[in-house]
């Protein structure tokens, strides 16, 4: 088996997914035939790819063969099997013909209909998380979420949910839920390489930007997307070894990056309003200003951390900013602010947090607290840095 075949298959499959999936459904408002035949053209390519070698566009080659497993389907059972595979591959678009359609699924998933499901819908159907994953992400049974994910994808074909844009006025009304989805995602652990998430992501932050560019907290969520991902470089030393933001190497930084962040940053401001994403990604700003071995602006970094809590009181700000007042005032000091989040029991960044400012306040219960941190730490590179610094040696 052509093992470089295998690779982009399974690349296209998790790249592609939402794109495919937004077109084929548009077509008949039937999500899960839509995923059924994605599936199918899925499972083809990793079975012909390896053997006839990859397309030139390997987008366009699912998508074809999707549609035909589509038009097979709607088909009489003495007609179904009429159609050949080799129909299907040479009827495929062009090279890049293949448009981007996530916006307006994304749309159909924010509809006021499915209100109770719009944010795990956009998630499981656009970035191709499983019911699994998104269950865990929002405390709830897999079974559960399962079952609320086909409820809303039955009642988009029933009620022929339109694959459209809307205009201005109303688009900013159905994004709220299409930037929280997208925010979230970064939330839940991806089966992807930081990279290819990152690049997903920005590639559809892009994409709603563009599509609302009257809309402040679409510039700010891109520009978000982009400063995040512009330390991405940074985060692992040559070594494999998790790096915190304060101490990563600014040369490391990727500028364009941080460059694109600012422009959309700059759009966001310009448009008059402020929001949580602006924010965020001001804060995001502040930490890509910083130069090599010199220290963030914390003075700055609490005064936006204020306005976002002020804004935006949710626990992850509240414990970033308690995070900030320790660099300022002193452990205990930093202790005290997270003392008073509540609801941090299962959080990862406030018991990590926790373990460190005991530990600079030599309290010898910052051992248990680091015991606890890791055990709710996913990511090897830093469960592995949390065990340095519990031993002492980490930075």
């Amino acid at each position: 088996m052509d093992a470089h075949a295998q690779v982009r298959a399974e690349t296209a499959a998790r790249t592609s997914y939402g794109r495919l999936l937004a077109l084929l459904a548009a077509r008949t408002h039937d999500v899960a035939a839509a995923e059924d035949a994605l599936a199918d053209a899925f499972e083809r390519a990793l079975t012909r790819w390896p053997l006839d070698g990859v397309p030139a566009d390997p987008d366009a080659w699912l998508l074809t063969v999707a549609r035909n497993r589509q038009r097979d389907r709607w088909r009489s059972a003495a007609e179904r099997t009429s159609v050949l595979f080799d129909e299907a591959v040479h009827d495929s678009p062009a090279p890049g013909a293949v448009p981007d359609r996530r916006l307006q699924l994304l749309l159909v998933c924010a509809h006021p209909d499915l209100a109770d499901a719009s944010v795990p819908l956009m998630l499981n159907t656009v970035l191709g998380f499983t019911a699994e994953r998104i269950g865990a992400a929002f405390l709830i049974p897999t079974a559960t979420m399962a079952a609320r994910l086909t409820r809303a994808k039955k009642r988009i074909a029933r009620d022929r949910i339109p694959f459209a844009v809307p205009e201005n006025g109303r688009l900013a009304e159905r994004l709220s839920p299409v930037l929280e989805a997208v925010y979230g995602s970064y939330a839940i652990e991806w089966p992807t390489p930081p990279r290819e998430r990152h690049a997903l992501l920005l590639g559809l932050g892009g994409t709603i930007a563009a599509a609302a560019p009257s809309v402040a907290e679409a510039h700010g969520l891109t520009a978000l997307m982009y400063l995040s991902s512009a330390r991405l470089p940074a985060r692992v030393d040559e070594d494999g070894k998790y790096v915190p933001l304060p101490q990563q190497d600014p040369g490391r930084w990727d500028r364009d990056l941080i460059a694109a962040g600012h422009r959309h940053l700059r759009a966001a401001h310009a448009l008059g309003t402020v929001g949580r994403f602006q924010l965020e990604a001001a804060i995001g700003a502040v930490h890509c200003a910083r130069r090599p071995g010199e220290p963030p602006d914390w003075a700055n970094l609490r005064s936006l951390y204020d306005s976002l809590v002020a804004l935006a009181p949710t626990r992850g700000a509240a414990v970033a900013r308690a995070a900030v007042v320790a660099e300022i005032d002193g452990a205990r000091a930093g202790l005290a602010e997270l003392d008073a989040v509540d609801g941090t029991e299962r959080l990862q960044a406030a018991w990590a947090l926790r373990a460190h400012l005991l530990q600079r306040a030599g309290d010898p219960s910052a051992e248990a607290a680091y015991d606890k941190a890791v055990s709710l730490t996913t990511d090897p590179a830093e469960r592995d840095h949390l065990r340095r610094r519990a031993r002492g040696v980490g930075p």
